[in-house]
């Protein structure tokens, strides 16, 4: 069982699909948005060719219209590691968003209970002040939070929120202890922590807004505008969830009037810079995991070469 972990645009895709044609591996991809249907473009699914000869798991599994948790995720990936282990094949991990394989690797994190009360009061001034009020409040109690929470992601920084009114502590002591304690059942059990062999890419990071920079001109190229006019055009509504993609939001915000698209395309490639930092923090927290430094223009062929030499 392999583990790619890495910032958006990093590589870990191609470096999954590399090791599982190596392999005769299957795929499961751990990604908040590439398990929302027809949202391909913004998304940077892997090709259909790819797909073709690797069998992903857990890309467009649900309709854009609905919501998606980590808990679902987290069932969903248990099911597909069964059948891939059914099959007597290797499994190859592959993702960026961090709580997804917090979990994968730790379990679930329940948290403190909820209190519908003052959630509703979050959900109406986030409505009446903007998201960016309440991510500025969230900075104000629980930095550490903040800063791996995008400033996009309602439900997650309503719950900080939520978790801090409720208790007076911020989410991220929960999130510590929880760690903990995990980490300390696993010692005095004998029992690892995770079956995974982790390996994490790295790149400068002038190198990742290159790649960042250079992925949104393709995506505008490939016709990421007529993606999202085609799922604006559906009978049911965007989810709150998918409406907050980046990439998705900046383009509704472009078609609404609100803004340019020159202006939408500089705000992808901030916003996708920003999820980036976010994702490096997070990831710095993971534990065991063999770091592979990329080299500026290094091809596939090279990274797949030292990560076999790495396995």
């Amino acid at each position: 069982m392999i583990l790619i972990l890495g910032v958006t645009a990093s590589g870990k895709g191609r470096l999954a699909f590399d090791l599982a044609e190596h392999l005769g591996a299957e795929i499961i991809s751990i990604d908040s948005m590439k398990v929302y249907r027809r949202m391909d473009i913004g998304t940077a699914k892997p090709p259909d060719e790819a797909r073709r000869r690797v069998k992903h798991h857990l890309i467009d599994i649900v309709e854009p219209s609905d919501s998606f948790s980590v808990s679902a995720f987290l069932d969903a990936a248990t099911d597909a590691i069964e059948q891939i282990g059914n099959r007597n094949k290797p499994v190859i991990g592959v993702g960026g968003t961090a709580l997804y394989i917090k979990a994968l690797l730790y379990g679930l994190f329940e948290g403190p209970g909820t209190d519908e009360q003052i959630r509703s009061r979050l959900k109406e001034q986030a409505e009446a002040e903007g998201l960016d009020r309440l991510h500025h409040l969230l900075k104000e109690v629980d930095p550490e939070a903040a800063d791996r929470i995008h400033p996009n992601d309602a439900k997650r920084i309503i719950r900080a929120l939520e978790v801090y009114e409720i208790t007076g502590k911020p989410i991220s002591s929960f999130q510590q202890q929880w760690v903990e304690r995990r980490q300390k059942a696993s010692i005095e059990n004998g029992v690892p922590k995770h079956d995974w062999t982790i390996i994490g890419l790295r790149r400068q990071r002038e190198q990742e807004s290159k790649r960042i920079n250079a992925r949104v001109k393709r995506m505008i190229a490939a016709g990421l505008v007529d993606e999202v006019k085609a799922l604006l055009a559906e009978d049911k509504p965007l989810s709150q969830q998918a409406r907050c993609a980046i990439g998705y939001a900046e383009i509704i915000e472009h078609l609404a009037g609100r803004i340019d698209l020159d202006e939408a395309v500089e705000m992808i490639k901030k916003k996708t810079r920003r999820l980036a930092k976010a994702q490096r923090t997070w990831f710095k927290t993971f534990k065991n995991v063999n770091r592979l430094d990329i080299e500026d223009e290094e091809p596939p062929e090279k990274t797949l070469s030292r990560a076999k030499t790495l396995l």
